[in-house]
């Protein structure tokens, strides 16, 4: 049994090494109720990411404000914040994407990119979470799930949804990662 679980655990690591930076960010998402996609990797390649599953009808909701002041306060410094919207949890997202881009703009003063609404669990899993998922072995448990990547594109750190987005072990986190050196052009 206990070669069984070295196996496994060799296995998960060997996944989890296997998203490398170029691969987590190399995909194109539209833009919330938007026509065109954009490429992550392309568009924000070099910055740091703090990558969120949002929901517009969760108790959770309020977190987008918070979300806003990070990506307002770091905006300059190469900061992003991604939000992807997603119903995967008791669907507590709207199905139309300009219905969720309207309140989370009048209701929350929403600035920060939002792109098309996913799937964050499962087998429908879009694939920038399945990554997600490889990287840290944690896949969101309710919305407001939160990934921090590093100018490398990996993964430097995730909270679950109880830790609000300006916890100081966040910002903190945040600003370790901004004080990387953004990496050459290739």
């Amino acid at each position: 049994m206990k070669s069984i679980i070295c196996a496994v655990s060799a296995m998960l690591l060997t996944v989890a090494g296997a998203v490398s930076a170029g691969d987590l960010l190399d995909r194109d998402y539209r833009p919330l109720a938007g026509k065109q996609a954009v490429n992550l990797e392309a568009t924000y390649g070099g910055d740091v990411l703090l990558i969120v599953n949002t929901a517009s009808k969760c108790g959770f909701t309020p977190q987008f404000e918070g979300l806003e002041r990070l990506h307002s306060r770091f905006k300059a410094q190469g900061f992003a914040v991604l939000g992807f919207p997603s119903g995967d949890f008791r669907g507590q997202e709207f199905e139309d994407e300009k219905q969720i881009q309207e309140f989370c703009t009048l209701t929350y003063g929403v600035k920060f990119p939002m792109f098309e609404r996913v799937h964050v669990v499962g087998g429908e899993a879009t694939p920038l979470y399945r990554d997600l998922l490889a990287a840290t072995g944690e896949a969101p448990a309710w919305n407001f799930h939160k990934y921090l990547v590093g100018r490398d594109g990996k993964v430097v750190a995730s909270w679950g949804s109880r830790t609000v987005p300006e916890d100081p072990a966040i910002v903190a986190a945040i600003e370790r990662a901004l004080a990387v050196p953004k990496p050459p052009a290739p």
